[in-house]
């Protein structure tokens, strides 16, 4: 026997009322997290020991646009180095040979397992170990090249290297990993066409890779910028160092290092905006290809929060 639903007695979708959930956890929470910080921006304002004069008296100083030259040039330069001798290396790490396979493993091996400000102070004083660098035949007297160690290695030649090579040890990891990211029935499918290894590589593989590659790198630009401080130990001139020569003479620690901390993150800020830019184009046709940035997401979730709700409107 059919039976019937009866909706006489049914409310219609028009009547219904939405109500949101409340999350007043949230809302208390972020409240007692908006006050800490303005707590704590009043307390750094009124603070006299900070000595915001002397902040504004540097913070556009003549010293401090010469190191922030010197910082951005070492940034781009280590990393481009860094970057390029890191394929090579992720290369060979794929590669079948086993001694290209061995000695790319213990670049990586040396690099990676050292610290970083070891071996600035290395390279800034590789001429206590080596007074003259000379090019030529091993285990003959036929030399090339041979110049002072010391005039070779300047402070600011010596940074590039520790950056460059220290960068190039987990370049070549990321880079690797982005490779291996890449199914493997895309290089198959190349060789098929005819493509030779390297130019399968460079067209079909790396581009790819790309997607995995950028989101990491980015992040090592911009540790790599913030790493530049250590080169002040062998005085390379870059933005710390001459903070440093500064708040030597005047013994106005903390303002001078609010000044380095102002421009670091001033700069990490614009590195984010071509990261972000980057990660999105070679994100294309991925899940999270088109990701909304946090910013927008939280001006979005904000907008609909306050906004009158009906339930004619939450029923469409």
């Amino acid at each position: 026997m059919a039976t019937t639903l009866d909706t006489r007695h049914a409310p219609a979708e028009e009547d219904l009322t939405v109500v949101p959930v409340r999350h007043y956890g949230r809302w208390v929470a972020a409240l007692a997290a908006v006050l800490a910080l303005a707590g704590l921006v009043g307390s750094l304002a009124t603070n006299a020991n900070l000595r915001w004069d002397i902040i504004g008296d540097y913070l556009f100083a003549g010293l401090i646009f010469d190191g922030l030259v010197t910082t951005l040039w070492l940034t781009v330069a280590a990393m481009a180095l860094g970057l390029t001798l890191g394929t090579v290396i992720a290369v060979m790490r794929l590669s079948s040979n086993p001694v290209l396979y061995g000695l790319s493993s213990l670049f990586v091996w040396a690099f990676r397992g050292t610290p970083l400000l070891v071996q600035i102070i290395f390279w800034g004083y590789a001429g206590a170990l080596y007074k003259n660098v000379l090019i030529g035949i091993p285990f003959t007297d036929i030399t090339f090249f041979q110049a002072d160690t010391n005039s070779l290695l300047t402070p600011a030649v010596a940074a590039l290297l520790a950056l460059g090579l220290n960068e190039a040890a987990y370049a070549s990891e990321i880079v690797r990993a982005g490779i291996q990211s890449v199914d493997s029935g895309q290089a198959e499918a190349a060789h098929s066409l005819g493509m030779r290894p390297a130019l399968t590589m460079r067209r079909i593989v790396l581009p790819q890779a790309m997607r995995v590659i950028i989101p990491p790198m980015g992040n090592e630009t911009i540790n790599m910028l913030k790493m530049t401080a250590l080169v002040s130990v062998i005085a390379a001139h870059d933005l710390m160092s001459n903070i440093q020569e500064v708040y030597a003479q005047n013994y106005q620690v903390i303002p001078m290092l609010v000044v380095a901390s102002l421009w670091y993150l001033a700069l990490v800020s614009l590195l984010s905006v071509p990261q972000a830019w980057l990660e999105r184009r070679y994100g294309r046709g991925t899940a999270h290809g088109g990701r909304v940035s946090p910013l927008r997401r939280m001006f979005t979730g904000f907008t609909r929060a306050t906004a009158p709700t009906t339930g004619k409107e939450e029923g469409r």
